[in-house]
């Protein structure tokens, strides 16, 4: 079989899934891959807005923070239009809110903010000591170890080949829910290469931090994101870019919940180097709860 006609890798797809088209000045087109998800995944959503919001900011100036509102679920069976304001260009900084429209409507907005490097105080908080991925079970251990009895959904979700690698800390209580939790560590890995181009660098990094965020919070009540009697949705994400980073080794994202009210639960995650550097934060919400039939 030639190369032209393999199927794209996972990774592959993530990055043409943020590789936008330029319709108009300022007006950006994205689409979503058709895996049969009923909603677009948030990450997508923010990394696909931030780099539309990237494409509008010339010279070396990068993105340092960004928050971001979801709205409404995403079609996936549509493209999704990115609509941005230039809100400020500045001596020292940019400003660009994006607003991602689907039929007609609103579903989701972002605001971030750009910055030139330039030297300054520097401090960082510890990372947690903790095993390195290599003393920890690869996803194939995983499946053949915690997988053979568990609920269809949850061998659907771990069954296909994904563009990112986790290995969760502690395996049993990330499985079991039988020790519940405020925080947990998972190492992450992109399963294939990412340009070192920092637009991509940093999409595929917001990307992928809205993966496992919200597990800690249900993981507090012994119960996680693919029980279906929860209805679990992102409703705000906020991130910041701390230091320059390659996506070409482990990560480790260590989370917590300090709180769950209201029906939300608020989630906060660190993301370190294999060495320890911090290298971005990030905080988030989520509606948690009992779904009206159950």
């Amino acid at each position: 079989m030639s190369r032209e006609t393999e199927k794209p890798t996972p990774m592959e797809t993530v990055l043409a899934t943020l590789d936008l088209e330029t319709i108009e000045m300022n007006l950006f087109r994205g689409n979503s891959p058709q895996v049969g998800w009923q909603r677009v995944f948030g990450g997508q959503v923010i990394g696909q807005a931030l780099m539309a919001a990237q494409r509008t900011v010339e010279g070396d100036r990068f993105a340092h923070s960004l928050h971001a509102y979801f709205m409404l679920p995403g079609d996936p069976s549509v493209p999704i239009l990115y609509q941005v304001d230039r809100l400020r260009d500045g001596s020292s900084f940019n400003t660009r809110r994006v607003l991602a429209i689907q039929h007609g409507k609103a579903i989701f907005a972002l605001t971030a903010s750009f910055q030139a490097d330039e030297p300054g105080f520097e401090h960082q908080g510890e990372m947690p000591r903790v095993p390195m991925p290599e003393e920890l079970m690869d996803e194939e251990q995983i499946k053949a170890r915690y997988l053979v009895h568990a609920p269809e959904n949850v061998r659907r979700y771990w069954a296909g080949r994904r563009a990112i690698e986790i290995r969760p800390v502690s395996i049993e209580s990330y499985f079991s829910r039988s020790q519940p939790s405020q925080r947990q560590n998972i190492w992450v890995r992109l399963t294939g290469p990412v340009p070192d181009d920092q637009l991509y660098q940093k999409a595929v990094l917001a990307y992928l931090s809205d993966m496992t965020l919200l597990d800690v919070a249900l993981n507090a009540h012994g119960t996680s994101v693919l029980d279906s009697s929860i209805q679990v949705a992102s409703l705000d994400h906020a991130m910041w870019f701390h230091r320059p980073f390659k996506l070409d080794d482990w990560l480790l994202y260590s989370q917590e919940s300090p709180s769950a009210s209201g029906a939300r639960g608020f989630t906060r995650g660190s993301l370190f180097t294999r060495s320890g550097v911090l290298i971005a934060s990030v905080a988030q919400e989520g509606l948690i709860r009992k779904k009206a039939n159950d």
